[in-house]
């Protein structure tokens, strides 16, 4: 039994440091959209990677924005290779996306889709340091 305790907490260990290594993990800023952009904090949910808008900023610096503490980046599920699918939404006009995410050190390329993939929008992002 003791062993049978040790292996689990042991496997949940793992399990946490593999998400906490994820590429992903941590604050971005977006580019300006609409003439705003916000910080994103992106931790795990579940088994997917969710971002969550942490901060907004217009010209005029800081503000709290109605969409502070809402999900933008959607059960995005790790495909390997710091790549991943799930969804985006966008807050100018309230739509969810199919979304893509690719991650490469302190940068980000995030699209979100229509059509199939047919048509799509796309922003990097910069890691906040």
């Amino acid at each position: 039994m003791k062993k049978l305790i040790t292996a689990t907490l042991f496997a949940l260990g793992l399990a946490g440091a593999a998400q906490a290594a994820d590429p992903a993990v941590g604050t971005w800023q977006t580019q300006v959209d609409d003439g705003a952009y916000a910080h994103v904090k992106m931790a795990p949910c579940g088994a997917a990677i969710c971002g969550t808008i942490a901060r907004t900023f217009n010209d005029s610096g800081e503000y709290k924005s109605p969409n502070l503490g809402k999900t933008l980046v959607i059960d995005m599920t790790p495909e390997g290779g710091g790549k991943y699918a799930g969804k985006v939404w966008r807050p100018s006009n309230n739509k969810v996306y199919i979304g893509k995410m690719s991650v490469s050190g302190n940068s980000l390329q995030l699209s979100g889709c229509v059509a199939g993939g047919l048509i799509c929008s796309k922003q990097t992002w910069q890691r906040v340091k």
